[in-house]
């Protein structure tokens, strides 16, 4: 049985009747997973995590076929795109993934919800437990958390120690020569969509979320104060890669 064979008829299959159809138990596994409701793989055993999946779809499709998969419900399975279903209302509170979330929302920034999708953060002067440092320049004092909201609650997956900003070698003594000239780059602040998953380095690459997505905008450091204060702001292709230095995120 398909998903197919079920529009426009009356058939109603209850999570028993799919989990002993192979083929249907497969497909409708696959559109959740499409869909962001369900881990991958698909492996054809509908059991207790599949059928809470399904019954969160219906539950955000407003399809009242309860505890059965009906013709509305295979309709909709067949045709939904991830972009289509509706997001569960978030559930915030005072923890730090939650004031965090708030402070993505007073700026308007994207928030992603769902499984296999991740907020990355990056935040400055801050330590482990969401209290601040003095920022001092030349040191890992800031923190960059991967936070993931399953059913409108977020939650820290990763949480590391880091740097946002070039350290006092690259500051002094700007790579390029075009930032010799005007400056070490210095992240501006905001949300960007700018990275994808490559390689970063030579004497040492490594897999890292590099600059190949998209421009980001940054303040040239060209009077060396570690501050962007006043500084000329730049948009384009810097290389500025998501990569790991000494233990830490750079």
């Amino acid at each position: 049985m398909k998903l197919q064979d079920f529009i426009g008829k009356d058939l109603k299959y209850s999570m028993d009747v799919i989990a002993a159809d192979k083929e249907l138990s497969l497909q409708v596994q696959s559109r959740l997973i499409d869909l962001g409701l369900l881990e991958p793989p698909a492996d054809g055993k509908f059991g207790p995590i599949s059928t809470a999946a399904l019954k969160k779809f219906q539950s955000r499709m407003k399809i009242n076929e309860p505890a059965i998969l009906g013709p509305i419900t295979a309709e909709k399975l067949i045709e939904t795109k991830p972009e289509d279903l509706p997001e569960p209302p978030l559930q915030l509170g005072d923890d730090l993934a939650s004031r965090i979330i708030k402070y993505m929302q007073l700026k308007k920034y994207q928030i992603f919800q769902g499984i296999r999708q991740y907020n990355i953060v990056y935040v400055e002067g801050m330590n482990a437990d969401g209290s601040l440092n003095n920022d001092a320049p030349n040191h890992f004092n800031d923190r960059r958390m991967v936070i993931q909201i399953v059913d409108g609650v977020p939650a820290i997956v990763g949480n590391w120690e880091g740097t946002t900003e070039p350290g006092s070698k690259y500051t002094y003594k700007p790579i390029s020569d075009y930032a010799q000239k005007y400056g070490a780059a210095r992240i501006k602040f905001g949300q960007y969509k700018a990275w994808k998953v490559g390689i970063h380095g030579t004497s040492e690459k490594h897999e890292a979320l590099v600059q190949i997505g998209g421009e980001i905008t940054v303040h040239r450091d060209c009077n060396k104060d570690f501050q962007r204060v006043g500084d000329k702001l730049d948009t384009g292709y810097f290389a500025i890669n998501q990569h790991w230095g000494y233990g830490a995120i750079r």
